[in-house]
């Protein structure tokens, strides 16, 4: 059996009531989304600081090290401690799998258009054109009961708004699904969701709430998901990268349509 890190976390409140007022000046209850700040810690080193909206901090922390390819798989962390009152996240590596070669690896950052400034590394560049996705067939009928199913999904955004998610598919069925106040956090903990639950990439749908930026399209390769969904709308960097790997794209999807934007020979 493979050895899975040890996890020690709690999720914090993602909704708040908050009093506002109209624009006649009355007052009224809403509900606003959390927010809060988590610093990865690697072996004592600090690597980046994440605005999240904190529903799987530990999930969130293995993803972003899996999709920046930092660490290749789970199995490689002792442990993983989040410690909201100092607003942390330290990760202790196994023996014998420590990060040696870190100017290496951080050498040239690129802040991305994720919510919150993302970054990606040098690193997860390097490994992006390793290989091309392979060609999976989607039904049309599939796609849209899929769709039907993550409509209801948003339950901190149907509350609050401010929020993006993120679904692992399968078929219509829904996996894994995660709100975040950035599409690429959400996308981080699909990602560690599928290393500690040992789901393998292949005949899944990854969909996303969120624009299809270049970004999004590296984290689907990385994850080594083919098909790639989304509620809104693609950049053309987001759709050059995707036909440069083979991957599947369809942008604003609804219910009553979608445009498929690379490999519609995919959709049947």
């Amino acid at each position: 059996m493979k050895q899975k890190p040890r996890i020690r976390c709690h999720k914090l409140q993602t909704v708040f009531g908050v009093t506002v007022h109209d624009q006649y000046g009355e007052s009224r209850e809403t509900s606003v989304a959390g927010e809060a700040a988590l610093s990865i810690c690697v072996d004592g080193r600090e690597l980046v600081t994440l605005m999240t909206l904190a529903t799987h901090p530990a999930e969130l922390v293995i993803g972003y090290l899996l999709n920046q390819k930092l660490i290749d798989k789970v199995e490689q962390l002792a442990s993983v401690e989040i410690d909201w009152e100092r607003e942390r996240a330290d990760v202790v590596m196994r023996e014998g799998c420590q990060i040696t070669d870190w100017e290496d690896k951080l050498k040239r950052r690129i802040v991305t258009s994720g919510c919150g400034q993302g970054t990606i590394f040098s690193c997860t560049l390097d490994k992006l054109y390793q290989r091309r996705m392979a060609d999976e067939p989607l039904r049309q009928s599939v796609l849209y009961a899929l769709l039907h199913n993550v409509a209801r999904r948003n339950e901190v955004y149907r509350q609050a708004g401010a929020v993006h998610g993120c679904g692992l598919c399968e078929g219509s069925q829904i996996l894994a699904f995660v709100e975040d106040v950035g599409r690429h956090n959400a996308a981080d903990a699909i990602a560690g969701l599928m290393g500690l639950r040992d789901i393998a990439a292949k005949g899944k749908i990854f969909y996303t709430t969120g624009r299809l930026t270049s970004e999004m399209v590296m984290k689907a390769a990385i994850m080594g998901l083919s098909t790639l969904v989304s509620r809104s709308g693609v950049t053309h960097m987001g759709l050059e990268l995707a036909r440069d790997l083979n991957i599947t794209m369809i942008a604003r999807a609804k219910v009553r349509g979608f445009p498929v934007c690379n490999n519609v020979g995919n959709i049947t």
